[in-house]
């Protein structure tokens, strides 16, 4: 039986990897269609007229494109890296980030139970029935818990090697922060904001206060979830600022930029 080529849809984002440069353009093979070739031509390459084509691409260099026309007729894929913008270039790169971190996690699982290349594919089946990506269904079954694999017909020591590898896994985190200047004008004004600031790492999950010299102190949220975070962070600076306002003090807050960690 002769398997059909897969073709990807004109106006498609796709990874591809430069293979040869000539006067015309470069050819490509596209990463996620089986290294089927195309064509980058030098009009789609950059704005204007290209002097050196190697400025913009070199050969074995990996390019984010977008796909022009297809035509499987002839097996002909016409590309354009000039049509591609910043953001579908990162978000492009995020994709592939994560199918990858997903590949290394069912290969973890593979090898802590020695799962054949059967239950393998069902389990990957189970997990793509649920997400559109494998590490997202590894983080929320590591963030809460493993029922999807409960309820499907996958032999127990593919689930333990699941839960086992779920177990290990460093999840991402983000951070949101931002510095408070809090003044208080009493003759004990800071032994006050120091009672103010007690505790608030037992009361609101993730919070940090750390002092950067007086009257300014960085107030931070570290959680799996921006939405999360900001949930915390809201009641928080509430809290702060009533209870400063209340001694006769003041409160101000100015947002920092947020951090975000990917790490498995």
């Amino acid at each position: 039986m002769i398997e059909e080529t897969e073709y990807p849809a004109p106006g498609e984002i796709v990874l591809a990897t430069v293979t040869k440069i000539i006067a015309q353009g470069a050819y490509v093979t596209l990463d996620e269609y089986d290294d089927i070739p195309g064509f980058l031509h030098t009009q789609e390459i950059a704005p204007g007229w290209i002097k050196a084509i190697n400025r913009y691409v070199k050969r074995g260099e990996k390019k984010v494109l977008r796909v022009k026309k297809v035509n499987p007729r002839r097996g002909d894929i016409d590309l354009s890296l000039k049509q591609v913008s910043n953001e579908q270039r990162k978000k492009k790169h995020r994709e592939i980030k994560r199918y990858e971190k997903g590949q290394t996690l069912l290969y973890s699982v593979r090898e802590n139970a020695a799962v054949s290349d059967e239950n393998l594919q069902d389990l990957e089946q189970v997990l793509y029935d649920h997400f559109d990506y494998i590490y997202d269904a590894f983080l929320h079954m590591a963030r809460n818990d493993t029922r999807i694999l409960e309820q499907a017909d996958l032999p127990q020591d593919t689930v333990d090697a699941v839960r086992d590898v779920c177990g290990k896994m460093k999840l991402p985190t983000v951070e949101i922060r931002g510095v408070a200047e809090i003044i208080c004008p009493k003759h004990d004004g800071v032994e006050r904001i120091r009672s103010i600031l007690s505790g608030l790492d037992s009361r609101y999950a993730g919070s940090r206060v750390m002092y950067l010299g007086a009257p300014k102190y960085r107030i931070s949220i570290i959680s799996g979830d921006f939405k999360v975070a900001e949930k915390t962070l809201k009641p928080l600076l509430a809290e702060i600022k009533k209870k400063t306002e209340s001694e006769g003090g003041t409160f101000a807050f100015s947002r920092e930029d947020s951090k975000k960690s990917w790490a498995l």
